[in-house]
């Protein structure tokens, strides 16, 4: 039963990145194909830096065998009062969690990306005093987190507001915790890379 189990969690997650794959070509970008590894212990966030059409950041949250995501224009905020727009975007693999590099241009979402923010998180999330899993909070509009990353850390909370053409909208709180500081700024003042300390200039445009 437990191999039964596994098996059919890894075919899940397999489908949920269909919408992904059918919109980039393998053999042109160099952003990751493979399906989603189950993890043990704490679950991965990663927010991702990327220069595409316009610039943005990408919040993602491993859960369900991908990463749930969502892309915020003007980045994560330290500042409780801050309502910062996130637009949902497709599951993407696990394996996304460490993609810093240039996607080609004439590929889907051409631009540079650097790993802005990484680390575990815990999920907050309750109802009627039981834990929600982040991939059903997903599916019911809500989710709220508790960041342990090395820029940002404390409680987050995403919640679904409606939709912008086909994809939904959300809004991203910082919740009032010990992390909460009005007086930061860390996507001004702390734009590179904690996994190469690279910033999005320092990308060659062939990714290397």
């Amino acid at each position: 039963m437990a191999g039964r189990s596994e098996k059919t969690r890894k075919s899940t997650s397999e489908h949920r990145l269909d919408q992904y794959r059918g919109m980039r070509r393998a053999e042109r970008t160099p952003e990751p194909m493979s399906g989603a590894s189950p993890r043990g212990g704490k679950r991965h966030f990663v927010i991702q830096k990327h220069s595409a059409t316009a610039l943005h950041y990408d919040f993602r949250l491993e859960a369900g065998g991908v990463l749930k995501s969502w892309a915020v224009p003007k980045g994560p905020s330290t500042d409780p009062r801050d309502k910062r727009l996130a637009i949902r975007t497709e599951d993407h693999p696990v394996d996304y969690l460490g993609f810093e590099g240039a996607i080609p241009s004439g590929e889907y979402g051409a631009g540079k990306v650097i790993v802005w923010d990484t680390g575990t998180y815990l999920n907050l999330a309750e109802e009627e005093g039981r834990r929600v899993p982040v991939a059903k909070g997903v599916g019911q509009g809500h989710v709220k987190v508790w960041l342990e990353g090395e820029k940002l850390r404390g409680g987050y909370a995403l919640t679904r507001t409606g939709r912008e053409g086909a994809r939904e909208r959300w809004i991203l709180i910082k919740l009032s915790d010990e992390g909460a500081d009005a007086r930061r700024n860390p996507v001004s003042t702390e734009p590179a890379s904690v996994r190469s300390g690279r910033t999005l200039d320092d990308i060659p445009e062939d990714g290397s």
